[in-house]
């Protein structure tokens, strides 16, 4: 049973994904004999919502199949107040089914026999076919939508056959009177008990003013809630030298065994480079991530559109032989004897029915790493039923956790207004952080346990990472900590961000979500590589990064961004000569802000004016959120930190290379005055 959104049919994809989760745990995925899932429509949502196309095209795929579901439609021949007539063009709701053959039985609802009877006809196709299974249960709502809605006013000729019509208790019990099954006085008895029982707990619910998050908790995830507290220590998320060097041996060797695409070997040689020189680039510190875990047992499943190699050719997890059809090696198989399972898989070309396929997916293992890929993050526009009433809500409404991780392209690179942003604002206004107080500390609390504090209390973690360092770090973490929370990285073309979800105190979504936006040009840009120093054993993620090319002294002015303008910002400084005069500080963790670290480095500049600086217009961005939190955390007035960057405007982006240039000229302009 999940919980369920008001937002039609939003939970099909979140069940599918779910049970397959279970089937892959209990080695069952293969026909689904354990396991099953079983949704619940209504007639015009069926054919209505899009979702329910998404979700059962995902039957038959490689890695998402569960080997059939079974859907029930209550079919009450009303959507709201719409008939039939005007809520679909075909003739029956269920038509939507044919896609993937599924059988669909209708059936008359006042006939229980009768829909029992289909229902283990429908329970043995599934279970010797393994597809789909549709059975369309034709009745009616005797009250229209609710209790107190007036059918009348829309369907009066319909209702005034319900009013007449007897309902399928009586008409039920007749039968049964008739052929000596039961007794009138059984019937009665029988009828008193459940009335009763009902109303017994209707008013049990009454004295119930607290929730019992045990009662919300899946078997995997009982041990794991019942030591969850603010005060455990995340531990170091870096690891030992060695394993360092045995995964970046194992993602830069070709395999012997398979014809690779001489791009691939190009890749492949470039990771050789690297680690002779002991630095990693985007992708390597991901591999790190991804085989560390793997190696601690912990399961990784990444999914999305091209997550093989990677939108940008980038990944090369799955390297396909170039003369045999269906031979392919991944590359991150086998790296450690006894490792957990890595899936690395293409989806179909949805975002809506994945999301939350693979939302469904993180439910059910606190210990498995699940990830969802947006081929550009602005196409998780169309997933923001699931982001809004699911992900970054779903501790605050239902007591449930989740650890999704969402990657999200993000950068402005002159590639137009579908292809540039992750709407990184969207995903900060759904943060349920307070900017009117600081978080204070315990007595005998560290700034580090504060952190801990905050990310216990947060809805979902966003990030918007600059270095392979702390994209490694930010997904082990998501792992290593001792609760979970959503987390949303926005990808930037040039660059990785993390938007990390929040969640209240005392409740439980079903795993810890993040956001990660991510990077696109910053993928292969020379400066953004990390030494493998910075992933060793005793190290962690760094919400706040310093400058590294300046010396506090003569600074007088200090530039705040996040994301992939950093490296825009180094260049275009030591262009003009100003190392000397502008320091630049990032924020790699936007949500939950870090305060204390904040104010702690602005202690190195304290004559120096301050300006945040974006490549994203002023009314998107990050903007709008951290100019409150970066006042509080100074101590400072709204009007005593400048903005930089693109002026407002109701595009992500344009699609003029001249337009998009000259607003990146009048941008660095405005970053690089003094006065």
């Amino acid at each position: 049973m999940m919980a369920n959104p008001s937002h039609l049919e939003a939970i099909d994809p979140v069940v599918v994904g779910r049970v397959r989760a279970e089937q892959v745990e209990k080695n069952d995925a293969e026909f689904g004999k354990k396991s099953m899932a079983f949704l619940v429509h209504g007639d015009a949502a069926f054919s209505g919502q899009g979702i329910v196309y998404e979700t059962m095209h995902l039957t038959n795929l490689p890695n998402y199949t569960t080997g059939g579901v079974i859907h029930i439609v209550i079919n009450n021949q009303i959507g709201f107040t719409t008939d039939p007539r005007y809520s679909r063009s075909s003739a029956h709701c269920t038509d939507v089914a044919r896609v993937v053959n599924a059988p669909i039985f209708h059936i008359h609802a006042d006939d229980p026999d009768l829909v029992t009877y289909c229902s283990k006809v429908a329970s043995e196709y599934r279970a010797e076919f393994h597809n789909d299974v549709v059975l369309d249960i034709v009745g009616y709502r005797r009250f229209g939508h609710n209790e107190l809605d007036e059918p009348m006013l829309t369907q009066p000729l319909m209702y005034k056959r319900i009013k007449q019509h007897p309902n399928v208790l009586n008409i039920y019990s007749d039968k049964l009177f008739k052929e000596g099954v039961i007794t009138e006085a059984f019937a009665k008895e029988e009828i008193e008990k459940y009335w009763n029982y009902c109303e017994t707990e209707f008013e049990k619910a009454k004295t119930i003013d607290s929730m019992q998050l045990g009662d919300w908790h899946d078997i995997p995830w009982n041990d794991f809630f019942a030591t969850q507290s603010p005060k455990n220590k995340i531990p170091s998320t870096g690891i030992d030298i060695e394993t360092i060097k045995t995964i970046c041996k194992a993602i830069s060797t070709p395999p012997n065994d398979i014809e690779s695409h001489t791009q691939v070997l190009r890749v492949m040689e470039k990771r050789a480079q690297l680690s002779k020189s002991r630095q990693v680039d985007w992708a390597m510190g991901e591999c790190l991530a991804f085989s560390s875990l793997l190696k601690e047992g912990c399961p990784v499943r990444l999914s999305g559109e091209d997550v093989e190699r990677g939108t940008f050719s980038h990944r090369t997890h799955v390297i396909h032989d170039q003369s045999r059809d269906k031979t392919y090696k991944n590359i991150l198989h086998d790296i450690f004897p006894g490792q957990a399972m890595y899936t690395v898989t293409n989806s179909s070309l949805s975002e809506y029915g994945v999301c939350g396929f693979e939302l469904g997916y993180s439910t059910y293992n606190h210990n498995t790493l699940t990830i969802w890929e947006a081929q550009f993050g602005d196409f998780a526009n169309t997933c923001q039923v699931t982001l809004d009433t699911i992900l970054c809500s779903g501790q605050t409404k239902w007591g449930r956790q989740v650890g999704l991780v969402l990657l999200l392209p993000h950068g402005l690179e002159g590639q137009g207004p579908e292809h540039s942003s992750a709407k990184i604002e969207r995903y900060l206004e759904l943060c349920d952080d307070d900017f009117s107080y600081l978080p204070m500390a315990e007595p005998g609390e560290t700034i580090d346990q504060i952190m801990t504090r905050q990310l216990f209390e947060i809805n979902w973690i966003i990030c918007n990472l600059t270095t392979p360092a702390n994209f490694f770090h930010v997904l082990r973490r998501q792992i290593h900590m001792p609760f979970r929370k959503p987390l949303v990285s926005e990808h930037f073309i040039i660059s990785t961000f993390f938007l990390l979800l929040k969640v209240k105190p005392g409740i439980t979504i079903y795993l810890s979500n993040q956001c990660v936006m991510t990077p696109k040009s910053l993928l292969r840009h020379p400066m953004a590589l990390s030494p493998f120093a910075d992933m060793e054993s005793g190290t962690s993620f760094k919400p706040i990064l310093s400058d590294p090319f300046v010396k506090p002294g003569n600074i007088q002015k200090v530039l705040m961004c996040s994301g992939k303008v950093f490296y825009d910002l180094v260049t275009e400084r030591q262009g003009k000569q100003l190392v000397d005069k502008i320091a630049i500080i990032r924020i790699e963790q936007l949500c939950p802000f870090p305060y204390h670290l904040l104010a702690e480095e602005m202690k190195k500049y304290p004559n120096a004016k301050l300006m945040w600086l974006q490549e994203e217009h002023k009314n998107q961005g990050p903007y709008l959120y951290v100019r409150d939190r970066i006042a509080l955390a100074l101590g400072i007035r709204l009007e005593d930190l400048a903005y930089g960057g693109r002026p407002p405007s109701s595009s992500p982006a344009t699609g003029s290379k001249v337009i998009h240039r000259n607003e990146y000229n009048d941008m660095i302009t405005m970053a690089l005055k003094l006065d």
